[in-house]
Order: structure tokens, then sequence, then C-alpha cells
């Protein structure tokens, strides 16, 4: 007979607030957990489409119905916390421009996490091996945004440069020099679509320019992170 190998998805969906990059966790169900939260997800049907999967716990375990963007991370082997049996994990990397509201389903909320707290002693228990999805997926999303306009799916679908600006900051842990970040994203084709408009700032100050996602695929030349 062959091994009996559990199948699950681990979803790492990220947001900005306040400056700094969050990760959605929920409550461990089921079993006595070894840990009090974990990245939301669920076992992968026999039949069942990895994709098709991955969309479908992200709504059932956050309420969270789109993101600005979802891509297949990477697949994890081994022995399943709480030793349930062999599993495999395929994680997925999820970005939301804006937190979602609550979700309506009864039981414990989702709560968002700032990624650099999960590492501290008092993290209240994610699992070792969710601490890695979790890192390695902040690094692909980190790099991407080197090469590709992936910043972009943090922002509304109209934005000012200062708020993109602020996604490369908050996602690198760095101050940008706002004219060369300016310089560089208009120097960039395809990059962004200006759109004629521009916002009524609160409080007053000067309106800035609106902008949406062009229509470019990668960044040529990248933005990288040491020559911004």
């Amino acid at each position: 007979m062959p091994p009996v190998v559990a199948v699950t998805v681990d979803l790492v969906l990220l947001t900005l607030r306040a400056g700094r990059l969050w990760v959605l966790l929920v409550r461990r169900d089921g079993d006595p957990p070894s840990a009090d939260w974990a990245l939301p997800g669920g076992f992968v049907d026999g039949d069942q489409d990895l994709d098709v999967c991955a969309a479908r716990q992200l709504v059932a375990r956050t309420g969270v119905t789109a993101t600005g963007h979802l891509e297949q991370l990477r697949t994890y082997g081994g022995p399943w916390q709480g030793a349930r049996a062999p599993g495999v994990s395929v994680a997925y990397l999820a970005l939301l421009p804006s937190p979602p509201p609550p979700p309506s389903r009864p039981g414990p909320l989702p709560r968002w996490w700032p990624v650099e707290e999960l590492s501290a002693p008092d993290d209240e228990g994610l699992a070792l091996d969710q601490r890695r999805i979790v890192a390695d997926g902040v690094e692909r999303a980190r790099a991407k945004l080197e090469y590709t306009p992936l910043a972009a799916a943090f922002c509304e679908v109209q934005f000012t440069l200062a708020d993109l600006r602020r996604v490369y900051e908050a996602a690198w842990g760095v101050s940008l020099d706002p004219p060369n970040f300016r310089r560089k994203v208009l120097s960039t084709p395809g990059f962004v679509v200006p759109l004629g408009q521009r916002t009524s700032p609160r409080g007053g100050g000067r309106p800035a320019e609106l902008y949406r996602r062009g229509p470019a695929t990668a960044l040529h030349p990248p933005l990288l992170r040491r020559s911004v």
C-alpha cells in the first residue's frame, strides 16, 4: 500500500497598515494544537484543483473574496504540527490593498499580525514551520517589488505616487527619496498610467496626481532596493 500523505494549502495573506507589513492569522481548531495561531488554509480533496482550493479556503477561513494578487509560493514537506499524518503543504501568497471587514461566519475572528513580531518570544505561538512559510512569502513579495509592478496590488485602483512609495517603504523597511522614486517610476515603461485627475487631500494641502496600474508585467529597468 502506498503511504497516506495529507495535502493542505496554506495562505500567506499580506496587507499594509500604518506603514507596516501585516499577515493574516487564524485560531487553530481540531486536535490540541502545538500553537495557538496558524495561517488560514485546509486540506485538499483528492480530486480538487489546488488553485480552486486556495481560493475557497481564503473565503471560508477569512471572508476575503478578492485579492490584488494570488500566486503559488512553494511546496513544503514534513510531519504536521500535531502529528496527524505525514503531509505536504502547498503555500500561496495573496496581497490585499486594504484589510477586509470581519467575516460574518461564526467562530474566532482572524487577526492581522505585524510580520516583524512573529519571531518574538511572545508571539502567542505561531508554529515554527508556519513562520518559515510567512518568511518565504514576505521575501517573495519584497523581491518581486524590484522587477514586477506587484506593488500596485497593495494599492487601491486609483493611487498617488506617494501611496505607491509607501508600499515600497513598508515592504523593504527603508525610507525612499520622493523625487528619485517619482523619476524612476515615471521613466519605467508601462508601470503606471496617469488618469488626468488629482486628489483632494483632507485638511487641505497640494492635490496629488492619480494613477492606475499600467500594462507592464515586468519592470525594465528594475527598481532595485539599493538604487531607489
